[in-house]
């Protein structure tokens, strides 16, 4: 017995070659392309020494008649060809109408010409649960044209296929429709982003913004069913053997749907990144006014928001608007058919965490774009303020290093020409400006110069700042903290953003690092005068990056934690906490500039956001509580003590919440 298949160089076609090379004897004849053969010989290799004698390649096209089979081949294998299976298609929601009515509606089209002019004994074509569109209640194996709504083209297309298989063959057939079909159960193996793969980069996010503790409040988009490729072939291949079975159409689907948010949270819990414990049920929506939704979301402003957050997580438009099923899927024909065959659908939570590992490992977008700091950064001409020393210096040394032009800012010149000095020693180009960034004289001064000497500035990192820890009631008669915590954490920061913002914007390049602090988010006692100041830069960033953000400018936001700095050295009590160094601190300054997030954050940072969203009371309580552990220093008191160092109870508390000025 010898068989066809179409679309053996596929997902579900090439593991349903390797199940009838296995378990069946015969030549398998695959459909291919002249230009796919070498695609082929590589699978080939994979489906063991018998593919040599038995796999046999078939020159063929699915868009032309016949699939494009010569008329000799056809008469060579009349009435030897026991079984034709169809697997040639696309699966693509975002593809147009046109290719879809190409690729699935024509491709069976000629298919089913084919297996009627080779004389094939059964014609297996596998359609998708898709051809119930948007029937509602349960959709049983022997129905099909039950006037359901076919919301897109691949649903339409999927519809037409199968019914072109089941009315225009002129032999027995058979039709499988698999539900959304991911990798092997065993390994993993996917060869596309489909599906559920689509909210994988969501789910990353997640895990690296936030700990995996955290509660979240998420969508619930309605029911959906997975089932790995392997149990897809295997079960094709079973049931295409036993008989009595033609003109039936079996669901490849598990027994029981499962809620979106549900399967968002398996693979939540294998990347071990926070859960949805709340999930707003798509009916809340649905309640509302026949096509409210889709009219608002016909706004430009409001399309425009929902865009670019879905392009931010790699999800297009059109699966978000198919991701729940409108309907359950009988199986009691599969299950009759696979009885005793021990093929079964195994559930999601058993095989989760093998499809995670395949996805980071070989699937994820990150890996096949050139995400190199380096590439990010060569040629760029960057400004970094408060270059002389600590985190300023470490950045201007990477991106140096890097192939980046750093312009070099700060009020110690000596300091400055000796970095520079080095950085040109090391292979790399760098210019000096001394400048006074409490000054806004001073830092139009310094713009005008920069822009004179070098046309642009592609780089702002606003790293200079100033930092003062003393509590509100050592503060009643100094209100100069605020003054100048303010005179250059803020107005110096946005002095210098604005005199450089025309020319990034006629330039259609620019990127705004701001480097503020985690006490923006977990606002720490006695820091009142540094963490106003970093909120409003904060603030006023969020504001002008949206006005900026159509003329390719950029502002990303680092709320770094606590850094081994001179800036911390009088607070004696430090030396004993754990921080980052300044080199740690500009690999995230770094960073930024590679990638160009909108934040930086740590997990501790956010979860400081979140807990006074949720709690404010509670919040307040706890960083009481640190009010009294960590007092006043010396130093805030106008006092010399150098025998001040942390007790037992303070470096506990800084090592749980590390990071965290205190």
């Amino acid at each position: 017995m010898s068989y066809v298949v179409t679309g053996a160089t596929g997902f579900i076609g090439r593991h349903l070659v390797a199940e009838l090379l296995a378990n069946r004897k015969g030549d398998v004849h695959v459909l291919v392309r002249s230009g796919s053969k070498k695609k082929l010989a590589a699978l080939m290799e994979g489906w063991g020494p018998q593919a040599a004698k038995r796999v046999k390649p078939v020159v063929g096209d699915l868009a032309k008649p016949r699939l494009g089979v010569s008329k000799k081949w056809i008469a060579e294998h009349q009435g030897k060809i026991g079984h034709v299976f169809h697997l040639a298609a696309i699966y693509d929601m975002t593809a147009d109408d046109a290719t879809n009515e190409l690729l699935n509606t024509g491709g069976t089209r000629h298919a089913v010409e084919f297996a009627n002019a080779v004389g094939a004994g059964i014609f297996h074509h596998t359609s998708s649960v898709a051809a119930a569109g948007a029937h509602r209640g349960l959709f049983r194996e022997d129905m099909f044209d039950e006037g359901q709504k076919l919301p897109s083209a691949y649903h339409r297309t999927k519809f037409e296929s199968e019914k072109i298989a089941r009315t225009e063959t002129e032999i027995p057939f058979r039709v499988y429709r698999p539900a959304v079909v991911v990798g092997h159960s065993q390994t993993g193996e996917m060869d596309k982003i489909d599906g559920p793969y689509y909210f994988f980069k969501l789910i990353q996010k997640l895990r690296d913004a936030m700990p995996p503790w955290l509660p979240l409040v998420g969508p619930e988009l309605g029911h959906t069913n997975i089932v790995p490729v392997d149990f897809v072939a295997k079960a094709m291949d079973h049931i295409a053997h036993q008989k009595g079975l033609d003109g039936q159409a079996f669901h490849l689907t598990a027994p029981k749907s499962i809620r979106s948010g549900e399967v968002l949270n398996i693979f939540a819990r294998t990347a071990h990144a926070p859960q949805f414990a709340i999930r707003v049920d798509k009916k809340l929506t649905d309640a509302l006014p026949k096509g409210t939704i889709s009219m608002l979301l016909k706004l430009p402003a409001l399309k425009g928001i929902r865009d670019g957050i879905l392009k931010d997580v790699g999800i297009p438009p059109e699966v978000v608007e198919h991701v729940g099923f409108s309907c359950q899927f009988d199986t009691r024909d599969t299950e009759r058919a696979l009885k005793g065959s021990g093929i079964a659908v195994p559930p999601l939570e058993d095989y989760a965490d093998v499809l995670w590992q395949y996805y980071e490992r070989h699937l994820d977008p990150e890996l096949f774009k050139d995400r190199s700091f380096e590439a990010a950064v060569r040629g760029k001409i960057v400004m970094i303020t408060g270059a002389s020393s600590g985190i300023g210096e470490e950045a201007a040394r990477k991106f140096a290093a890097a192939g980046a032009i750093p312009l070099l800012v700060a009020r110690s010149l000596d300091k400055l020409e000796a970095l520079r000095d080095d950085l040109v020693r090391a292979g790399g180009t760098a210019h000096v400006y001394s400048a006074d960034l409490t000054s806004l004289d001073s830092i139009e001064d310094l713009a005008q110069r920069a822009l004179a000497d070098h046309g642009r500035v592609d780089i702002l990192v606003n790293n200079a700042g100033r930092s003062i820890r003393r509590s509100i009631n050592l503060s009643h008669d100094r209100f100069h903290d605020f003054e100048r915590t303010m005179q250059l954490n803020y107005f110096g920061a946005i002095k210098l953003v604005m005199c450089l913002l025309p020319s990034m914007q006629e330039n259609r390049f620019g990127q705004v690092i701001n480097v503020s602090s985690i006490g923006v988010q977990t606002s720490p006692p006695r820091f009142s005068a540094y963490i106003a100041s970093k909120s409003a830069l904060d603030g006023w960033t969020r504001v002008v990056s949206s006005e900026v953000i159509g003329d390719n400018v950029h502002f990303t936001t680092i709320h770094m934690p606590l850094v081994r700095t001179p800036m911390i050295a009088p607070t004696k009590m430090y030396d004993s906490f754990p921080t980052i160094s300044p080199s740690e601190a500009a690999d995230m300054i770094c960073e930024a500039a590679r990638s160009r997030p909108k934040q930086i954050n740590t997990k501790l940072g956010t979860a400081g956001e979140v807990l006074y969203a949720l709690a404010p009371k509670v919040s307040d309580q706890i960083l009481h509580m640190a009010y009294k552990v960590f007092p006043d220093s010396a130093a805030a008191r106008g006092e010399k003590d150098e025998s001040e160092k942390a007790s037992i109870e303070q470096v506990a508390m800084a090592t749980v919440m590390k990071g965290v000025h205190w």
